[in-house]
């Protein structure tokens, strides 16, 4: 188990008094500002372009060789055994 010890007497008075004010733990009220803090930096990184992530998807998961096969309605009315 890891420890994070606090040498800044402002700081650690900080997280005392949102512990205090919060009715929780130093380690809680530290913990929840930090993830909260990471949320805030993950929402403000720039989003991958959709085309970007298209074009890898695409890469990671080619579609099937054609078949020759004409795909038109008469191929469709086929499988479904109408005519």
């Amino acid at each position: 188990m890891a420890s994070l010890y606090i040498k800044d007497s402002e700081t650690a008075a900080l997280a005392a008094e949102l512990a205090a004010r919060l009715g929780t733990t130093k380690t809680e009220a530290v913990r929840d500002s930090l993830l909260r803090r990471k949320a805030e930096l993950v929402a403000s990184e720039p989003k991958e372009d959709w085309l970007v992530w298209m074009r890898r998807y695409r890469a990671e998961h080619p579609l099937p060789p054609p078949t020759g096969k004409l795909a038109d309605k008469a191929f469709f009315d086929e499988l479904w055994g109408e005519d």
